[in-house]
């Protein structure tokens, strides 16, 4: 800062300089002044000088200095208030600049919840064709179209569903109700969804469940497991998707294991990151890179730590470990 100041005054600098170096030349050219006093009185000036700077220094500074460190953001309580002219100048134009800032900011929110609002509304608008479509398909006769029109419904459903779940996580703790619910309730239900899907590629599922209850929220943790029993189904084929609950300790785990085309080593470091599919099937176009990321926001939230270990062309195994009791302490304090 020091550096900078010189820099900011060098002409200041330079002016009085050449007027000392000016009155030097004056005295040796002039016979009548005397070379002693007039250094001295050049010594006596310069000490001014110094002087003078050090305490500009300090007062101009220390408002600088809080320009500099000003956090980004809109908040302009920080800075010390303005004293000479110039410092008012730019604080003037700073409270422009962040009141049309909060003015475009707001404008931007109102969009953005109008426009989740809106998306939400025709979520919820298709669902009422899509229920009518459900009953068509549940009444057809022909077995191979009704099957294959029940994926495709069901591929339809779990998107939106998956859109209308987006949409509420920046609200999710507003939405949370942690009590005891049924694992095994959550699991057959999410399992009964699935099913035509399940019977078109042969797979089955094998639970072995010690743990039948656990303490979360029954409607995002069903969320949490519909995205990784979807990702287990979509990349499996004719095997068995293995479920298992334990208790270690206070804590409990479930484990969900398919015997699908599994996931590679320098993939699984990425996985949780929107819209990140996959480098090995990079041309696919099935996969949209959004369950395991919103999974993970949501089970955050729930304090459920998602572990992930995966062989290529093996399987995939996904670990939910649920947090202890203490830990939904903090959960009810950041809903209230």
């Amino acid at each position: 800062m020091v550096i900078t100041f010189l820099k900011e005054r060098i002409s200041w600098i330079l002016l009085f300089l050449f007027s000392l170096m000016l009155i030097i030349v004056f005295a040796y050219i002039d016979p009548g002044l005397s070379m002693y006093s007039t250094l001295y009185m050049v010594a006596i000036l310069l000490v001014i000088f110094i002087i003078f700077l050090f305490l500009r220094f300090i007062k101009e500074v220390s408002y600088y200095r809080r320009l500099e460190n000003w956090a980004p953001g809109l908040d302009l309580h920080y800075l010390e208030e303005a004293r000479s002219p110039f410092e008012k100048i730019i604080e003037s134009s700073l409270q422009k600049q962040t009141q049309q800032l909060e003015m475009e900011n707001q404008q931007i929110k109102l969009e953005i919840e109008q426009e989740k609002d809106e998306l939400l509304r025709w979520i919820h608008e298709v669902k009422t064709p899509l229920t009518a479509m459900k009953l068509i398909i549940d009444r057809l006769e022909h077995p191979s179209s009704k099957s294959a029109l029940a994926n495709e419904w069901l591929r339809i459903h779990l998107l939106l569903d998956q859109q209308l779940h987006h949409k509420r996580m920046p609200t999710l703790e507003n939405d949370l109700y942690i009590d005891k619910v049924s694992l095994e309730e959550i699991l057959f239900r999410e399992i009964r969804d699935l099913q035509s899907w399940c019977m078109q590629k042969g797979i089955g599922f094998e639970l072995d469940l010690a743990v039948k209850e656990v303490t979360s929220d029954g409607k995002w943790l069903g969320f949490v497991i519909r995205q990784i029993l979807s990702n287990a189904v979509k990349y499996s084929h004719s095997s068995e998707i293995t479920i298992e609950s334990e208790a270690l300790g206070d804590i409990n785990v479930l484990t969900i294991s398919d015997r699908g085309k599994g996931i590679s080593q320098k993939d699984l470091p990425r996985i949780y990151d929107k819209g990140f599919t996959s480098t090995a099937d990079h041309a696919g176009h099935a996969a949209t890179g959004m369950g395991l990321y919103l999974a993970k926001k949501a089970a955050d939230t729930l304090k459920i730590n998602i572990q992930v270990s995966s062989i290529i062309n093996e399987g995939t195994t996904v670990t939910l470990v649920f947090p202890k009791m203490n830990d939904f302490v903090d959960i009810r304090m950041t809903t209230k």
